[in-house]
């Protein structure tokens, strides 16, 4: 196969395998890109989510201070 020419049907034949290989990888590609525009969306949203829970943290100490934080009465 290496030093003889392929003839009209043996190419064509590779020429339908790589089509069809291209076909399953195109495929796959468009796949693996919805599931990464999926996760990012998933992930901004997450981000968002952990900013309002740290917001509500932060007023909560500010509000609440810790009991090692507040001076004694008699002072």
């Amino acid at each position: 196969m290496a030093g003889e020419p392929l003839n009209t049907d043996e190419l064509e034949a590779r020429l339908a395998e790589l089509e069809g290989r291209y076909a399953f990888l195109d495929d796959m590609v468009n796949t693996l890109d919805e599931v990464i525009i999926r996760q990012q969306a998933r992930i901004d949203a997450l981000q968002t989510q952990l900013e309002h829970l740290r917001d509500r943290l932060n007023e909560h100490r500010e509000d609440n201070p810790a009991p090692g934080d507040e001076r004694p009465p008699h002072y």
